[in-house]
């Protein structure tokens, strides 16, 4: 690939990632990127560095691909509200001013989302394209990584040269596209390619049920592009499943496609995608459980822990993380020996009030919003204090290595419920959440996890079995239960006549 002629290009290494839900009425503030990773210059390196993140892949790539990696700046936070303008223009602002800093760049290897809402720009991943594009001019490469769950807009695909999205939900597969962008990025350099990239966007949803990739429907998706890939002169070829809980235009499934210098060939491929889609377009409708039933089917079943997929109160799509609603159906139900997190900063500073062994009266949860149940009423012994820190080695969705849920209290009832309670909302995607603590998972009955895909990488080896519950809230699995202002219109299903003009 020619690593001597690489080893003076200088290839800047820039992320902003948020996953933004537009029906939340707490709105994503600064500091909950300063909770999550906020770095700048060489702290990237340090903080990304060997991580099973694309950032990761990034810098791997350099290494592999001979090229200089210039950290510029990197952040994200925990999915949430829209984020605040203020918010917004200044973490903007500040990439501005990093990259500024370190031109000339030869390239820019810039980690998005694809689903960033800010109060000011519904489609705010597409700014933050155009004014990197305005900074490091039109001559200089830009290969942007997306997340599955992107909103894909023309404007993200007119200002970067190539995108690739992730290929796996639950996401493990985040620092391999990492490596892949790098490299498109060093054969772009080399010459030996010069990308061109088509986006493709049918007018449908694909729920989030229907988005396990390692199973139908959803790995036909992923069959077809990598067929696609098998193309002569096709570079790289990408699904976005999109993101129904950001209201924007660009809301809902699309194909991009990258060829060698043929905007032609990367039309075909990308409009070929999306048509194979469409004509299966009444398999992504999906398969949940109302609360009442999951429960019920939980209790009866001969083998545990079976992990009840609390749909409407999803971390990873936003919501708080502190519902109480198949809490209550189980304790309504009588079963015993279950476990839940939740977030409830409240509730953890009055268990290192009272101390370990100590038992106290307390109500749980619902505390954020009034849309995933009441808060609970337990009596427990406080058995854990913890610091909330956690490492997961192994790869994982969000390629997150270092975590933080915040001081974190573990609660017993006579029940034998098990209720963790944290300070931070965290998202269900390491199982050390939870063996950090003590917890043993494996020996409960019912397992309530906040998630629907993501957590399955972590929570499957260990489920007898796991169900997807339609809960109220947030993040309600069914589109319809949304009010939109700024959606396309029609869009299958929530539109049954939608059409799509034929190949």
């Amino acid at each position: 690939m020619g690593i001597v002629k690489l080893a003076t290009k200088r290839i800047g290494i820039a992320g902003f990632l948020h996953e933004s839900n537009t029906f939340l009425a707490v709105a994503t503030v600064r500091k909950n990127f300063e909770d999550a990773s906020l770095t700048k210059g060489p702290a990237v390196l340090q903080r990304w560095t060997d991580s099973k993140h694309e950032l990761g892949g990034f810098i791997e790539g350099a290494k592999q691909f001979g090229f200089m990696a210039i950290p510029i700046m990197a952040t994200y936070a925990i999915p949430g509200g829209a984020i605040t303008s203020e918010t917004f223009d200044k973490l903007l602002d500040e990439l501005e001013a990093e990259i500024v800093k370190n031109l000339p760049l030869d390239g820019l290897l810039l980690a998005l989302h694809g689903a960033t809402v800010s109060e000011n720009f519904p489609d705010a991943d597409g700014e933050i394209s155009r004014r990197v594009r305005q900074i490091v001019g039109i001559n200089t490469s830009i290969i942007a990584t997306l997340d599955l769950h992107a909103n894909v807009s023309a404007k993200m695909a007119a200002h970067t040269n190539a995108t690739v999205i992730y290929r796996t939900n639950p996401h493990i597969d985040q620092q391999e596209r990492g490596l892949e962008a790098a490299s498109l990025m060093a054969r772009t350099l080399t010459r030996e390619i010069t990308p061109v990239q088509a986006l493709e966007c049918p007018p449908m949803l694909i729920n989030i049920s229907s988005q396990y990739t390692q199973r139908a429907p959803a790995a036909h998706l992923y069959d077809d592009a990598l067929e696609v890939m098998n193309w002569p002169g096709i570079l790289s070829a990408s699904v976005a499943m999109g993101f129904y809980y950001a209201d924007v235009e660009e809301m809902g499934a699309s194909f991009i496609a990258v060829a060698h210098n043929d905007a032609a060939l990367a039309t075909k491929a990308a409009k070929w995608m999306a048509h194979r889609a469409w004509k299966r377009r009444h398999s992504f409708t999906g398969k949940t459980f109302r609360p009442t039933e999951a429960v019920l089917k939980a209790s009866q079943s001969a083998q545990t822990p079976v992990v009840l997929m609390d749909m409407g109160d999803n971390v990873g799509g936003g919501s708080a993380g502190d519902g109480t609603i198949l809490l209550q159906e189980l304790m309504q139900q009588g079963i015993p020996n279950a476990l839940v997190v939740l977030y409830d900063p409240d509730t953890v500073k009055k268990c290192v009030a009272a101390g370990v062994r100590n038992e106290l009266t307390l109500k749980i949860g619902a505390k954020t919003d009034h849309l995933h149940g009441t808060p609970v009423t337990i009596t427990g012994r406080v058995r854990t204090i913890s610091d909330g820190l956690f490492v997961e080695t192994k790869v994982r969705h969000g390629g997150w290595g270092l975590n933080d849920q915040g001081v974190t209290a573990v609660i017993e009832t006579a029940d034998r419920h098990t209720i963790v309670v944290t300070s931070r909302r965290m998202a269900p995607l390491s199982l050390e959440q939870l063996l950090s603590l003590g917890v043993k998972p494996e020996t409960k009955t019912i397992l309530i996890v906040k998630g629907v895909i993501a957590p399955r990488a972590a929570y499957q080896p260990i489920a007898a079995e796991i169900l997807l519950v339609d809960t109220p809230g947030s993040t309600s699995a069914n589109p319809s239960n949304f009010i939109y202002h700024r959606r396309r219109n029609p869009l299958y299903p929530l539109e049954h006549h939608a059409l799509y003009a034929p190949l």
